[in-house]
C-alpha cells in the first residue's frame, strides 16, 4: 500500500475535525516533514474567541509554516491554513482563499463540508482529505464530493477516535476510503507529493 501512496500527486491536503479532534493533531504534527511540497488546510470547530491559541498550538509543534487563514490569502505549498472560529473557508479558482459568513451548516461554522467541496472543485483529483474525531456528521457530503473529482479520502479509524461518530457516519458513505489510526496519519501525509 505505501508504493501506490507515494505516487498519489497531491497538490493540497484538507484536514476536518470537531471534537477530540486536537489530540490527533497535536499527534500529527511534530511528524510533518518541514519540506512537504503542499499545502494543509485545517478546519475544525471552534468559537471565534480562541483563535490565535490553535495556532500557536501548532506551530509551536511543527516545522512547517502556520497561518491563520486570511480572505485572498494566496494558498502556498508548505504552509498550514488554519480555518478561522465563525468562518467558512472556500478556495477559489487561482488557488486563494476566500472566508464566508454565510449560515451555518450542520449546526457548523467554519464547516468541513463546505471546505471540502471547495477544495474538490479546484484539486479534483490531486486533494486528499483526512476527516477526524467528531460529534457530529460535517465532513461526509463534503467527502462524497472529493471523492467524486477522483480525490483522496482518508478517514480516522472511528474505533481510535474519542468521538467516533463524525467518522463512522463518513465510513459508512464512503467505500473507498482508506482508514488509518492516528499514529501511522503523519507517515501518510509525509509520503504524499506533488
Amino acid at each position: 500500500m505505501a508504493q501506490t501512496i507515494a505516487e498519489e500527486k497531491c497538490s493540497a491536503l484538507v484536514i476536518g475535525g470537531s471534537a477530540g479532534s486536537l489530540d490527533v493533531l497535536l499527534e500529527i504534527f511534530p511528524d510533518l516533514k518541514s519540506n512537504l511540497s503542499f499545502p494543509i488546510i485545517l478546519v475544525t470547530h471552534r468559537k471565534s474567541g480562541n483563535d490565535s491559541l490553535l495556532t500557536d498550538l501548532l506551530k509551536s509543534r511543527t516545522h512547517l509554516i502556520v497561518n491563520e487563514a486570511e480572505e485572498k490569502q494566496p494558498i502556498l505549498r508548505g504552509n498550514v491554513y488554519i480555518t478561522p472560529g465563525d468562518y467558512h473557508l472556500l478556495i477559489e479558482e487561482d488557488i486563494t482563499i476566500s472566508l464566508d459568513y454565510s449560515e451555518k451548516v450542520n449546526y457548523s461554522r467554519p464547516s468541513i463540508d463546505v471546505t471540502f467541496q471547495s477544495a474538490a472543485e479546484v484539486f479534483k483529483d490531486e486533494l486528499v482529505c483526512i476527516l477526524l474525531s467528531g460529534s457530529n456528521a460535517d465532513g461526509v457530503e463534503g467527502l462524497k464530493i472529493v471523492e467524486k473529482w477522483g480525490g483522496r479520502v482518508i478517514i480516522q479509524n472511528p474505533d481510535t477516535a474519542i468521538m467516533p461518530y463524525m467518522p463512522q457516519q463518513a465510513l459508512n458513505e464512503i467505500k473507498t476510503a482508506l482508514v488509518l489510526n492516528s499514529f501511522e496519519m503523519a507517515a501518510f501525509i509525509n509520503k504524499l507529493n506533488n
